[in-house]
């Protein structure tokens, strides 16, 4: 998992958080940290912030843009996404990817959204951008770099789309729902 975030960071700002509570937790999050750390020893050119969960939680309200690229235990993770999703503006605009060496599986950030199933109000950007994640990570592992290509131009057209208060969807103060909202998005893709 944090070769996955080193390998990312990489690619992105060259920064990555590791989020614990090894203050507390110190067999499980000490074992954790002491395993980042090893990790971090091999990428010399990217910086290892670590980070208590709780004061994480805050400066994610307080100032989002200084993170980049975390890692943290999967409840940790579950409850940082959700917070970064809402801050964003909604749930619905989080992708999602559990990537390993050789599987990955996509999925809402958000879970599967059973209350509001079939009646076209759910934010389909979630889905969309989990798709993008997964082209990009079979791009990667694969070696099949058009995949990556379609993946920025998924993200990008989504981004348009998002940039157009008449093309948003409910959750987001527009009037768009599921499919008209994806229809948008591949007319702009199409161009």
């Amino acid at each position: 998992m944090a070769k996955v975030a080193f390998d990312i960071a990489l690619k992105r700002r060259k920064k990555v958080t590791a989020v614990h509570k090894a203050n507390v937790l110190k067999v499980s999050d000490g074992l954790f940290l002491r395993e980042v750390r090893k990790v971090a020893q091999d990428y010399p050119g990217v910086e290892l912030e670590e980070t208590i969960i709780d004061a994480t939680a805050a400066l994610l309200v307080r100032d989002p843009a200084r993170f980049d690229v975390m890692v943290t235990t999967n409840m940790f993770g579950d409850i940082l996404s959700d917070e970064a999703a809402e801050l964003s503006g909604s749930i619905g605009l989080a992708g999602s990817l559990n990537g390993g060496d050789g599987v990955a599986v996509a999925q809402a950030q958000h879970g599967s959204a059973p209350d509001i199933a079939d009646k076209d109000i759910a934010n389909p950007v979630s889905l969309m951008l989990s798709a993008a994640m997964l082209l990009d990570w079979i791009s990667t592992v694969h070696k099949k770099p058009v995949l990556s290509g379609a993946a920025a131009r998924i993200s990008e057209a989504i981004d348009c789309a998002l940039a157009n208060p008449a093309t948003r969807t409910r959750d987001l103060g527009g009037s768009l729902g599921t499919q008209a909202f994806a229809d948008v998005v591949v007319r702009i893709i199409r161009g």
